[in-house]
């Protein structure tokens, strides 16, 4: 029985179809996202690893869409403090990250306690 439930070999709307169903979802939507490291996908700011003692951050270029280029230390000052739980962070620099067309594919926001 166990290897008609590993190679799937039951008809649609059999009892054992039904019950393998249940389990992938009850997998699905019961197993804790720390299993798996899983982070939420929907922060638009991500700490990446830094060298020299400072604090990198990947950010989402449409957090940035409507903030002018000289706010956008400001702005992500208080955004990575509110990501980080950190209030001492102070954002140094930004730098746009391009790809090979020249297109904008985030920022890199450096900063330092």
């Amino acid at each position: 029985m166990l290897k008609r439930f590993i190679l799937w070999d039951f008809q649609r709307g059999s009892w054992q179809y039904d019950v393998m169903v249940g389990i992938i979802l009850a997998f699905i939507f019961l197993t804790p996202r720390d299993w798996f490291r899983d982070q939420p996908r929907a922060s638009s700011i991500v700490m990446v690893p830094s060298e020299n003692g400072g604090v990198a951050f990947f950010v989402d270029p449409e957090r940035l869409a409507r903030v002018p280029e000289n706010q956008r230390v400001a702005q992500l000052t208080k955004d990575v403090q509110a990501q980080a739980s950190n209030h001492r962070l102070r954002v140094t620099r930004v730098e746009p990250i391009l790809n090979s067309e020249g297109e904008l594919q985030g920022y890199m926001a450096f900063a330092r306690p």
